[in-house]
Formats: structure tokens, sequence, C-alpha cells
């Protein structure tokens, strides 16, 4: 029986890292060889990294990046062929795939839907494709994609399947968010069932400045059903047999692609022989393999841990700092750090003022013990008196408010920073989540400061969460921390609660605002408070300076 074995390389590139990029390829697909697969499929822009953005309008940069991709089909001479992200410049500049085969780059496809919206900015360096490609590889007809292409139900995929191809490959960087992969999956899916092809879906992995590639890499059959998946959050090389006649009888039986073929309902396809042999005619049998889709809840953590590793890493620190303020935010950051860099790299700073609590010390050691991290403490009263001192002619003998307030916050940051100056390869990890920026309830140059916002994206409400699903891994952060009322501790007996509604309350606001974009009658016709949700409104539109 006619079969084609895939592998698709689910690997974590690093934007502008040309021979690091090229290395992992090499890597990948020398592994992929030893279990006698004909094709190997690697990320979107696995060349240069994934998003490259402003290096795009380097014409150094494009011709270095065209000098490794030839340069790495010259060195993956003798092994499967291989479809790989790159950029082609042609009068214009193409997000592209390259087919490498036996030492060449034996064709080429150009994306054609670039996508404009949210973290995407691709309009602004590419020129959008227009030509559907279907290769021959160990007989077997292929079609290839990128990313995009996929989530149009009329396009390549479609014009790729008419034009012949039992088994269409979709490279990708597909960024993560939560809940995400369960509504990528149905679309693809869709996509496959739709078009009567086994559909190869390859996702980078890995953090990148503020994105996230969770991987989740996806084979279906022809009926649309998963036949193979990859790892969640990590790399993974993903080794699938393919039947190719199950493929041909399922299309007899479908007369959606021949009636559309008829119809010339499709853009003609560039086709391009590679090979008609399977590239090891004698493998053996692959071994029987699954992966479970993972918890999005688990899956939000881990994506926190890699975007945080490798943020860390791939700027080039080794070690982090973080005040720790017996909190629950603090925690979650501090739990995340250690599980992405290891304990022996992460330090934390307790900043106590005259308003900690006796609880909140205690919790911050506690958190330091269990996390088997280094503690540091440094009480700020002596700086923060002073401080008073200096500004009392111009805060008065009256409470001097936010302000004063604030002037706590500043002092930490500034202990902070001094740390990371002084202590090489080192950064500061930020501890505010999404409810609390969002609002405005962080001090600019206080606890604002730092090189990496850990949760910035994450509402309080998940925050606990994310506490208690990682204490089912291992009790590290203390019980107290999860279940006391919220406190900066800036004044005595403050909560949370005195300056914010309820998190409850205010989390959903803040998502049909900020993500959803609604308008506040539409938000109030959920069923919120009208007056809290103007509230919130103003919160978050007068913080936006922030």
């Amino acid at each position: 029986m006619l079969s084609l074995r895939v592998a698709l390389a689910q690997i974590n590139t690093t934007v502008g890292d040309l021979d690091g990029n090229r290395a992992r390829i090499l890597e990948a697909a020398r592994r992929a060889a030893e279990q006698g697969v004909d094709l190997v499929a690697f990320p979107e822009l696995a060349i240069t990294g994934y998003p490259p953005e402003d290096q795009l309008l380097r014409s150094s940069f494009i011709e270095a990046a065209r000098e490794s991709l030839e340069r790495l089909a010259e060195e993956a001479k003798g092994l499967p062929a291989l479809i790989v992200g790159c950029v082609e410049f042609d009068r214009h500049l193409y997000n592209s795939a390259a087919v490498l085969h036996d030492g060449e780059i034996v064709a080429m496809y150009h994306k054609q839907h670039l996508p404009n919206y949210g973290v995407f900015d691709e309009d602004r360096y590419f020129t959008a494709g227009d030509i559907p490609l279907v290769c021959t590889i160990a007989g077997v007809e292929v079609g290839i994609t990128i990313c995009e292409d996929a989530w149009y139900p009329a396009g390549p995929i479609s014009d790729e399947a008419v034009a012949g191809a039992r088994v269409i490959v979709n490279i990708n960087s597909s960024p993560f968010y939560a809940r995400k992969t369960s509504d990528r999956e149905r679309m693809l899916a869709t996509r496959a069932a739709d078009n009567t092809v086994a559909l190869v879906y390859v996702n980078q992995v890995g953090g990148q400045d503020e994105l996230v590639f969770d991987g989740n890499s996806l084979v279906f059959d022809a009926q649309g059903q998963v036949v193979a998946r990859g790892a969640s959050m990590a790399e993974d090389l993903v080794v699938v047999d393919l039947p190719i006649e199950a493929i041909v009888q399922r299309q007899l039986h479908d007369s959606r692609l021949r009636r559309m073929r008829e119809a010339g309902e499709h853009m003609p396809a560039d086709e391009v022989f590679v090979s008609e042999e399977p590239y090891a005619p004698d493998r053996p049998a692959l071994a029987p393999s699954s992966v479970e889709a993972t918890d999005w809840l688990a899956e939000t953590y881990d994506a926190l841990v890699v975007g945080t590793r490798d943020y860390v890493l791939k700027s080039g620190f080794e070690r982090v700092f973080i005040a720790v303020s017996g909190g629950i935010d603090s925690a979650i950051v501090a739990a995340i750090a250690v599980d992405a860099l290891g304990a022996d790299a992460v330090t934390g700073v307790s900043l106590p003022s005259r308003y900690s609590s006796e609880g909140s010390i205690g919790d911050a050691v506690d958190l330091a013990k269990r996390l088997g991290i280094a503690l540091i403490s440094m009480p700020i009263e002596p700086i923060h008196d002073v401080t008073l001192g200096t500004l009392a002619d111009e805060f008065g003998s009256e409470d001097a408010g936010t302000a004063g307030e604030n002037v706590q916050s500043r002092i930490r940051g500034l202990l902070m920073m001094a740390l990371s100056n002084h202590t090489p390869s080192s950064m500061v990890l930020t501890t505010g989540n999404k409810s609390e920026y969002a609002c405005g309830y962080a001090t600019l140059y206080g606890d604002m400061v730092g090189g990496f916002a850990v949760i910035k994206d994450v509402p309080k409400t998940l925050v606990w969460q994310l506490a208690r699903y990682r204490n089912t891994v291992s009790e590290v952060i203390p019980v107290a921390s999860i279940e006391k009322p919220p406190s900066a501790e800036l004044r005595p007996n403050q909560l949370d609660s005195d300056s914010l509604p309820a998190y409850e309350v205010l989390d959903p606001i803040i998502e049909a605002y900020v993500e959803d974009d609604l308008s506040l009658e539409t938000i109030v016709a959920l069923g919120h408070d009208e007056a809290t949700v103007k509230r919130v409104i103003d919160m978050v539109n007068r913080n936006e300076y922030k």
C-alpha cells in the first residue's frame, strides 16, 4: 500500500539567529531521516525566526537569509525532502516555503493570505503570492501552504486539492492564547474534510519577545480526524504514515473536487516533480504513539513558563530578581520563574515597609523556602522616612494620599534596578497583572519597573486559578497568599477593593472593553451594572499612557 511518511519538526527558532536556526533544522532533519521519512516540514520563517519585523527592511539581512537557505540545501543533500519557511526576494519580498531536495532549492511557494491584525503586521513587509503549488514527493502529490492560508475556506488549500493534491502541508508560526487550541483544531479538521485531503499542520514552539508559540502540531486524515498530535509548549518531532490509497479512494467517492475542477473554480497550480520513490523503501513500521491534548489551564501556565524562559535566555540574561511581597502576584511570578530558569537563577527580594503585615513578610519567606530560592531582605523604612522628610515642605502635614503611597513603590523599584544593574547578566521580572495594568492600579517607575512583565496579560481571577493549578503539581505557593484579600499594603488596612471593583466583576468588563472592543451600552446589556462599567472604562482610558 502506497504511503507517505511525514515528519513535523516542531522547533524553537530565534529571530535573527540564522546559523542557530539552520543547525536546529539540520539536526531535526537528520533525526527524521533515521526514521525513513519522505518529507520533513518545518515552521513558517524557520530560517529567520518569526517575527523578524524590521530586520526585513535590511537588504543585508535578506541576503544573509538567502545564503543560509542555500547553505541548508547543500548541507541537507542526501536527506529527505524538506519544506522550510523562509523569505524570498524576487522584485518583491515574499513570506515563502522552500522545498529542498538533493542539495537544491527545487520549488518555492509564496504565502497568499498575509495577516495584518492583532499581533500580525505582515502587510508591512511582504507581498502576497497568488500561485498554488503542488509538488510530487515520493510519488505523492503534496500541496504547500503557509499559516493564514488555512484560515480561509476558499483559497490555496482548495486550489491545490482541485489540482490533485492528496496531502496539504501547512507550515505555521501561530501564537498561543488561552483556549485557542480547540478553535484551531476545529478549523483545520474542517479544511481537511471539506477538501478530502490529509492535512499536515506544523507549528513553531517557544517564546519570542511578547509572543509565545505553542506547537501543538497536528495531522488530520481526509475525514478531518486527528491522527497525530505534537507536544504542547515543547519541541517535538512527530512522524506519521499517511495511507495515500485511502485518501485517493475517498476522493473518488467525493464529487465536490471533480465538480470544482470541471467548473474551473480554482486557481491553476504550479506542479513540480521532486521525487518518485520513497526515501527508505524498506523502513520499519512506526511504533504507535499518541499525545493527548493539554488542559487549557495547564497549557496557559506552561505558556507563561516558556515565554519567560525564552525572553530571558534569548535576550542574553542568566538570572532574575523578583520583588516578593507575600501576595499572590509575586508568588505566581516566582513559581513561573523557577519552573522556567531553575531555582539557582532566581533571587527573591523582600522589601517590607512600615505598612507591611507580619503575615505578608512571613508568606514571602515561606514562598522562598518552598521554591528553594535565595531571599534578600531589604526593609525600605530608612529610605522611606528620609524621602518623606525631603518632601515634607511640598506634601505638607496632611495625608499625602496616592503620591505618598507611590513613594514606597518607587523606592522598591530603585532598589530592584540597583540589584539588577550590579549583578551581571541579570534582569528584574515585574509582577503586575492585567487587571491592575488596565486600570492603572500600578506605579510608573515603581512596581512597573523591570525587563519583563510575566503576567501582564493574565487577569487577576486567572492568577488565582493558575496558582491553585500550580499547587496541584507541587505545593509551592503558600495557601495564605492565595486566600487572603489582595492588598498593595501602602497604607494601613488597605485592600484592592478600596480602589477597584471586585475582580470577579472587574475582569469580565475589562475583557469586554479591551479585548472584544464592546461599547458601554453593549457591556451593560450583558448584565453589568452601568455605573461600574462607566467607572472601569474611565479608569482604562485615563491610564492608557501607562
